[in-house]
């Protein structure tokens, strides 16, 4: 598989689980230094952080995303992918559904294990 395909594979990989609210599954597609910006909210910085944040998110809501990813370019170990990402958020208990788009950023990085990994993203969605 090459390495722009084995990404894409990640984005949808990453979309499902999601939709699964597997944070397990989500957790081993970003290195442990992740960073995730968005507008509006401090830099979240680590794997540890985000997992805390997408767990509560998860647990109280039903997240539906469809990424269309539109560009990948790597060189070496280092990639970066730009997506047009489209998110449902559906309380649980009931309650207003969000709808959000807009494009996404993203650098990833090949580990020592040769997997790549999400390390920074630029969510853009309003």
């Amino acid at each position: 598989m090459n390495d722009a395909q084995a990404i894409r594979d990640l984005v949808a990989e990453w979309t499902r689980a999601t939709l699964a609210a597997d944070v397990d599954r989500i957790l081993p597609l970003m290195a442990e230094d992740v960073e995730f910006y968005v507008h509006g909210q401090p830099i979240m910085r680590g794997r540890a952080a985000f997992e805390k944040g997408v767990r509560a998110v998860l647990a109280s809501h039903r997240v539906d995303s469809h990424a269309e990813v539109q560009q990948v370019e790597v060189s070496g170990n280092l990639a970066y992918c730009t997506t047009h990402l489209r998110v449902t958020i559906t309380p649980l208990a009931g309650g207003a559904t969000v709808h959000k788009a807009g494009h996404v950023l993203s650098v990833y990085r090949k580990n020592a294990a040769g997997k790549w990994q999400l390390a920074r993203d630029a969510n853009m969605l309003s």
